[in-house]
């Protein structure tokens, strides 16, 4: 079992929910420092970002300014009382990161991805005492995000957080990365004292849209937002699309709706637990039904078997849908809700069909 050190003893002096806020790149210093102060006097953000190495897609893009930008971060850390952070994708940039006194590193999305380089990031930071942040993998893979914060956690780091920052699409979407929202409340699930913090920025992929994913990750109890803010946004050199002014950033931490994880309230108690009481039950009485579908496909099955007939009917699946999708709808439930657990239930179904109908083949091996 992971045990996860809590945010709140980190020892930074770090807040339920966090929040971390900077550029997307470290450009000037004259831009770091102005986005530093105006976040810091602020006083919510208790982490300032920026991206000093920017792995590029294709080459010829800005890749950022490397010890350079390090310095800088130095200045905001003694300025403003900032704990800094910045993303590390090589042993090089680790020990870099520490000469300079960096407080927090993270793995971007596509390192995440890299068990070997995890592998090797994670034994440059042995021993360093330094909290780490680790991106989803690109790709929607649960495992491969897991097997990264284990690998870290292997290594002696015991302060570490996910952050959820969506996952590439393969079709065209209003957002720049598709939230898929389950996969980061199933880490939660199978890592319960891990954190999960949110970067909006990188899921919306435009300014506007930000706000909108913020709340949505905080209604789902997430432990903290990551958002990239920019003095000038449209003038940065990465990102300019998706990242907000110091201003713009502050106006929507005073909006969003940051709610308590729990009530001392004793009726809010008590009419929670009583609908709970009332959904365990319902719950229970699906899986009953269930089972006794499963009971009606099995005679299905052995029936096919005995009179050789095939297995998927694709009109009786046509009308199920069909009338299935109109019920629910008359009923409020959406139609995509429906139609996925139509499929999941048909899936299963088809596979103890299946089972049944290789019961009366014969041995191959005979």
């Amino acid at each position: 079992m992971i045990d996860i050190v809590p945010l709140t003893e980190w020892g930074l002096g770090f807040e339920f929910p966090l929040l971390i806020a900077g550029p997307c790149s470290a450009e000037s210093e004259e831009q770091v420092l102005a986005t530093a102060k105006e976040l810091a006097a602020d006083g919510r953000v208790k982490i300032f970002r920026a991206g000093v190495w920017k792995p590029r897609t294709r080459p010829g893009g800005f890749e950022g300014l490397g010890e350079q930008a390090l310095k800088w971060l130095k200045r905001v850390k003694s300025e403003t009382g900032l704990s800094v952070a910045v993303e590390v994708a090589m042993p090089q940039h680790v020990e870099l990161a520490l000469e300079y006194a960096i407080d927090v590193v993270w793995l971007g999305a596509r390192t995440t991805a890299n068990p070997f380089l995890v592998e090797q990031l994670a034994a440059a930071l042995s021993g360093a005492n330094i909290p780490v942040l680790v991106k989803n993998p690109v790709t929607p893979d649960l495992e491969l995000w897991i097997g990264s914060i284990e690998r870290l956690w292997r290594s002696g780091i015991k302060r570490i957080a996910a952050i959820h920052r969506g996952f590439h699409p393969y079709e065209r979407s209003r957002l720049r990365n598709i939230p898929k929202w389950e996969i980061a409340i199933d880490l939660k699930s199978r890592i319960p004292s891990l954190p999960v913090i949110c970067d909006p920025s990188h899921i919306a992929g435009k300014a506007n849209l930000v706000p909108e994913i913020a709340q949505h990750a905080l209604d789902l109890s997430m432990d903290g937002l990551m958002v990239e803010v920019h003095p000038t946004p449209l003038q940065a050199l990465s990102d300019a699309m998706q990242q907000l002014t110091p201003r713009a950033f502050i106006n929507m931490i005073d909006n969003l709706n940051f709610h308590f994880t729990t009530s001392t309230d004793y009726r809010f108690i008590d009419f929670l637990e009583q609908v709970r009481n009332r959904i365990d039950s319902i719950d229970q009485q699906i899986i009953e039904l269930l089972a006794a579908r499963m009971k009606l496909v099995e005679q299905i099955g052995e029936y096919k078997r005995t009179n050789n007939v095939s297995i998927f009917q694709l009109r009786r699946w046509e009308n199920i849908l069909k009338s299935r999708i109109e019920c629910g709808k008359r009923l409020g439930l959406d139609e995509e809700y429906i139609k996925n657990l139509l499929q999941l239930v048909h899936k299963e179904s088809i596979k103890k069909q299946a089972e049944i109908l290789r019961g009366n083949q014969p041995n191959k091996k005979e």
